[in-house]
């Protein structure tokens, strides 16, 4: 535990930290909480690598996560950084006393060139251990490289640029193909492009950076120890293999652009900051005698690619003569320069030195500083040491600098991540834009802001600002949460009176009827947008009463459509007496409420359109429920009025089949006020059944009774079968309509009898005819003359019975002969029955020892017995078991009471004497035993079990008794 602790002590001693421009503390604001629990991780983490080496650093590059680092005059360290503990010595194999001048590695971190002293330059390549001079580049002393990133690959660095202390610029290809002794040599081709001039003459090159821009142009930043050069231009297309000779070419007659600065420190260093590897650079440093020159790279630009130029001078004791500084490194919102004795990093928003990271004395001045482009980690060394430095979350603070200066689109990008950030970022872009009188844009972002309502509504408010205040509002409505009613209610209800407030403003203008028209169709798209609808039905009532005190009829029905308040639209339009218009919004959107519920409104004032509304919708309505609208506009009684209520009403019946007793009901009585030649029609159409008709019969006849239809009234007592008293109404009527009555009781002649003597009394009494009286007696087989006698006056004479009275006579004579032919046939037939009887006294059966019960199959002779003429054969128990079954429960009950008696009478006495006496005894006692046992058999062996009426009746009986159904069915399981 203490080696833990010790080491995490030290690792903290060996860090520096570098937080630009913030403190670590958040930045409350109205709606955030920002408690920081634990410390942040610093941008800038320095670690010394774990490494002694055995002799002294010279040189040190780093790229792609390959570090090569030169010890001494003769070694060349190697290694993996992924693999660290499997590091890589290579001998140069040099017996002169030449020095490594400077090592270049290329973005992939295969090709290694070292420049030594002696104007010599070897070549190393990653996958091989072999050192490789380049016969070519011999007598060049070597100050920088520009690798081609767009065409370098590992086994081959494609035409690159190569800088010399000579000031010339030079275009090599190298190749890690290794043959054999007579192989071909790594430097393809070595040849001159163009030569650096400062006032002096030729200057060494001490920076080169060749890139490619998105939009294919190629570029080139060459440095000298006062000038930086421009090189800009375009290949032609499938020039790539020709390298960047045509780029150079174009400045023979007439030197580049380039920057140049008075001061000297006899050497600068030119960085540059890439997003991502093999994309085009971004921003740029350039430290040389005056400070260091940065600012953004921009390849679309014609003439000079640097923009947002900065110059950052020195501070007191760095430049030249004193502190000059060594190298320097480029991160995306920093440069670090390296002195002899610390790292400086400055920010290159503000231009604020923000780190001093002092080193110890016993480590040595420090040599150079590197950066590996593709990990971001920076590379210090001294003579002794190297160290690491990690960039963790740079950006993180940034939104800061940003925002003091009044970057609000970049502060807002940095910090989008950080609710509590992007909220102050909102705060102070939407106070600015006030402050500038740009009210919109400071509304959209007040809306976004956490900051209290009643502040920025109230700074509107005293801007008299109306319009940014409505922006203000609608956005804040389009933030608002589900569960959030009331603040919603509060801000569609102002946003409509603003809305309403201004329109009336500019109604009156004629000036200003462009911009009514714009607010017209803004109000509009604020109540039918589909974001505020839920916000807007919430609070439908109070935009009501805002439209109406402010008279704007047109937006009210425009708003109660859009809510689908097609009650208020429709009540709108019958108020101002539109009521064509409040049917029209009914038959377009066919609520069948709203029919009901306005219909008694509009019946008064548009019948016929409202019935033919009713017609077209057909079933979904329920016609019960306009009974009453109809009432009320029928009680008039004007023809037009009753017309349409029957034209509806017959709708129902005949086309909809309505069953309904209210509406046939009311048919009936719509008919019997104002249609009476349809009453006896539709009375006649429903049916003579009192079961099938759908009215009710007895409210029809009292219908038909008040208003006098009295053939009404009779067809409906017909349906009633009230005969008696349909025959006597239909006399009041017509005698035909009496006799039609009197034929309805087909199955009951004698009422048929007694209707006709009805209509004979009153054809005979009331009118006095004595031929019609006849007429009606022939008519009718079931009267005589002798019924009818009774009713005709004592002057009638018989000579008008005559023919009547014969009649009768010859049908009394034929009926008497009828009768005796009758009981002729009757006296045959009891003879024929006298004589069978007598038959079948005589018949007989044989019974022999070997038959068998029909039923149980045992021996019938063991038992009493029963033997039939069919042939079948049962023991008295067993035929008593069959019969009882089928037997009625009246019978059962009378077989039960004979075994019971039975069974308790004596037993017959032997001898004539005893006999008699027991005769004489029972009967005075009772039945005899004998007698009891004939009335047993006449029950039980009336007939045989299987050939009588008993087994015809059996014939429906189920094969399993219900009763023992489940028991049965349980038992198959």
């Amino acid at each position: 535990m203490a080696s833990i602790l010790d080491e995490y002590e030290n690792s903290l001693s060996r860090s520096a930290v570098l937080q630009p421009g913030c403190p670590s503390v958040g930045i409350p604001h109205s709606g955030y909480v920002n408690a920081q629990l634990e410390k942040e991780v610093p941008i800038f983490t320095k670690q010394r690598i774990d490494f002694t080496p055995s002799e002294r650093i010279t040189s040190l590059v780093v790229s792609s996560n390959q570090l090569c680092m030169s010890l001494g005059k003769d070694t060349l360290l190697r290694i993996d950084l992924g693999k660290a503990s499997e590091p890589n010595h290579v001998e140069l194999g040099r017996k002169d006393d030449a020095k490594v001048h400077k090592m270049f590695l290329d973005h992939t971190g295969s090709h290694l060139l070292i420049a030594l002293s002696s104007t010599e330059v070897l070549y190393v390549n990653r996958n091989g251990q072999k050192v490789r001079p380049l016969a070519r580049w011999k007598g060049q002393l070597v100050e920088s490289v520009g690798w081609n990133k767009a065409l370098g690959t590992e086994s081959s660095t494609g035409p690159i640029l190569v800088g010399t202390a000579q000031g010339h610029i030079f275009e090599a290809e190298l190749s890690a193909s290794e043959g054999g002794l007579f192989g071909p040599a790594p430097d393809l081709y070595f040849r001159p492009l163009y030569v650096l001039n400062e006032e002096g003459g030729p200057a060494p090159v001490c920076s080169l950076e060749a890139e490619r821009g998105p939009d294919g142009r190629s570029f080139v930043i060459a440095t000298t120890r006062q000038r930086l050069f421009q090189f800009i231009g375009r290949a032609a297309e499938g020039a790539e293999a020709q390298g960047f000779s045509g780029l150079f070419a174009a400045y023979t007659d007439h030197p580049p652009p380039f920057r140049e600065f008075p001061s000297n420190l006899g050497y600068s260093e030119l960085a540059f900051y890439t997003p991502k590897l093999r994309s085009a650079p971004r921003a740029f440093a350039w430290m040389m005698g005056d400070g260091v020159l940065y600012g953004a790279l921009d390849c679309g630009r014609p003439d000079s690619l640097l923009s947002e130029e900065r110059v950052w001078e020195y501070p007191e004791g760095v430049g030249p003569g004193a502190s000059p500084p060594l190298a320097i490194v480029l991160t995306q919102f920093h440069f670090l320069l390296l002195l002899a004795d610390r790292v400086e990093a400055v920010c290159t928003l503000t231009g604020q030195v923000v780190l001093r990271d002092h080193f110890l004395e016993k480590f040595g001045p420090l040599k150079h500083m590197v950066k590996d482009s593709s990990t971001g980690q920076l590379w210090a060394y001294t003579e002794r040491a190297v160290f690491r430095y990690h960039v963790q979350r740079e950006a993180r603070d940034v939104w800061r600098t940003y925002l003091d200066m009044n970057r609000f689109d970049l502060a807002k990008e940095y910090c989008r991540e950080r609710p509590d950030c992007l909220d102050t970022v909102l705060a102070r872009e939407a106070d600015f834009c006030f402050r500038q009188r740009r009210y919109l844009e400071s509304a959209r972002c007040y809306a976004l802001t956490q900051s209290y309502f009643e502040e920025i509504a109230l700074k509107f408010l005293e801007a008299r600002q109306e319009e940014a205040l409505a922006e203000f509002l609608q956005r804040k409505l389009a933030s608002l949460k589900a569960a959030e009613r009331t603040q919603a209610t509060l801000l569609t209800t102002w946003l409509t009176e603003l809305y309403l407030s201004r329109l009336g403003a500019l109604q009156g203008d004629p000036e200003a009827l462009t911009l009514y028209r714009e607010t017209k169709e803004c109000f509009r798209t604020f109540l039918s947008s589909p974001r505020h609808k839920e916000w807007l039905f919430a609070s439908r009532a109070s935009i009501h009463e805002l439209l109406a005190s402010h008279g704007d009829t047109e937006h009210m029905v425009y708003f109660a459509v859009i809510m689908q308040d097609y009650e208020r639209v429709v009540a709108y339009h019958c108020q101002h007496e539109a009521y064509e218009e409040a049917l029209a919004v009914l038959a377009r959107h066919r609520d069948p409420q709203l029919f009901y519920k306005f219909s008694p409104i509009l019946i008064r004032h548009i019948p016929r359109q409202l019935v033919d509304a009713w017609i077209e919708l057909g079933s979904r309505l329920d016609a019960r429920q306009l009974i009453p609208a109809l009432v009320n506009y029928s009680q008039g009684g004007e023809v037009q009025q009753v017309s349409q209520a029957i034209r509806y009403m017959e709708f129902c019946v005949n086309v909809l089949g309505e069953t309904e007793q209210a509406i046939h009901n009311y048919l009936l009585s719509l008919y019997a006020r104002g249609r009476p030649d349809s009453l006896l029609a539709y009375l006649e159409q429903a049916g003579a059944s009192p079961h099938r008709v759908h009215y009710d019969l007895k409210y029809a006849l009292r219908l038909c009774a008040e208003h006098g239809h009295h053939r009404a009234c009779v067809h409906v007592y017909k349906v009633l079968e009230l005969y008696e008293e349909a025959v006597d109404l239909a006399l009041q009527v017509d005698v035909d309509l009496a006799k039609q009555c009197a034929d309805l009781p087909e199955e009951d002649e004698e009422l048929r009898k007694k209707l006709w003597l009805k209509i004979a009394r009153h054809v005979v009494q009331e009118e006095e005819d004595v031929q019609t009286a006849m007429a009606c007696l022939a008519s009718c087989p079931l009267l005589k003359i002798e019924d009818v006698l009774p009713f005709f006056p004592d002057f009638v004479t018989i000579d008008h019975f005559k023919e009547a009275i014969c009649s009768s006579l010859k049908a009394y004579n034929h009926h008497i002969q009828e009768l005796q032919r009758e009981m002729e046939e009757a006296t045959a037939s009891a003879q024929r029955i006298r004589r069978d009887l007598q038959e079948l006294r005589g018949r007989y059966g044989t019974v022999e020892p070997q038959d068998k019960c029909a039923t149980c199959d045992f021996p019938l002779l063991n038992r009493p017995f029963y033997l039939f003429l069919c042939g079948h054969m049962f023991h008295a128990d067993c035929l008593l078991q069959a019969v009882r079954p089928g037997l009625p429960a009246y019978k059962q009950a009378r077989l039960e009471e004979l075994q019971r008696k039975l069974g308790a009478a004596p037993p017959p006495a032997k001898g004539s004497a005893r006999a008699k006496e027991a005769e004489g005894g029972t009967a005075t006692a009772g039945p005899s035993r004998e007698q009891l046992k004939a009335d047993l058999d006449e029950l039980v062996a009336a007939e045989c079990v299987y050939c009588g009426e008993l087994m015809i009746r059996s014939i429906d009986r189920p094969f399993i008794d219900p009763q023992r159904y489940e028991e049965e069915q349980l038992s198959w399981l």
